[in-house]
């Protein structure tokens, strides 16, 4: 059992998540900047808490996070406005890196997603590249602190029901990858408590191996 506070609480992906550890035994906090969002995540199973992660500093955010065992990135501006991706998440994601460490939640996952890096390859006149460009520059600060992180990667995320079935990606992918959010939220429960996967970074979509298997293979 752990305490798990998982940051973006309203997300399609963290209102799956939250109730798939309430049902490990954990004790889940979801953080939502909007409080009429207080209610949904209560629906699901977790204790949610408003605050604007955008707007916390270091202490700020390291105080939010105290008590807890592991923390789980699934918030994210929702693109449009560049600099508020930027702000959101690259900025407030590294902070919350630096606060965990502070605050002592030595576990911490991030939801990225699936050819996140320098690397990437988005044109800069692409609408997508600022959260390319941010998910890169955070994704880099979380493998150079000392958190025990594991970043996942999954691909276009969809709202279909989900499968339990997923498979890893070891290079590069030809076209466009799907994955549900509702596996997505799967692979991140897993993961938290599965220290194999501490320091690696998961890559994924919708496949053929179930997701405990594919972790480990």
């Amino acid at each position: 059992m752990a305490d798990v506070v998982i940051l973006g609480g309203h997300g399609k992906v963290a209102l799956r998540l939250a109730p798939l550890l309430v049902r490990l035994g954990d004790r889940v906090t979801g953080v939502v900047r909007n409080p009429d969002h207080q209610a949904d995540v209560a629906a699901v199973g977790a204790t949610p808490v408003v605050a604007d992660v955008e707007s916390l500093d270091v202490a700020g955010l390291a105080k939010l996070l105290e008590g807890h065992d592991a923390v789980v990135w699934s918030a994210g501006a929702g693109g449009g406005d560049r600099d508020r991706t930027y702000a959101v998440d690259r900025d407030a994601a590294i902070r919350s890196m630096e606060a965990a460490e502070t605050a002592g939640a030595t576990r911490y996952v991030m939801v990225s997603y699936l050819g996140a890096g320098a690397d990437h390859g988005v044109d800069p006149d692409d609408p997508f590249f600022a959260y390319a460009d941010a998910k890169s520059a955070a994704d880099a600060a979380l493998r150079d602190s000392s958190l025990l992180h594991t970043i996942l990667g999954p691909g276009h995320l969809t709202l279909d029901e989900p499968t339990g079935m997923i498979d890893v990606v070891r290079g590069s992918v030809d076209g466009e990858t799907s994955v549900t959010r509702g596996d997505v939220a799967a692979v991140a429960a897993a993961v938290v408590h599965d220290d194999a996967t501490i320091g690696r970074t998961i890559d994924f979509h919708n496949g053929t191996t179930p997701i405990l298997a594919a972790l480990h293979e």
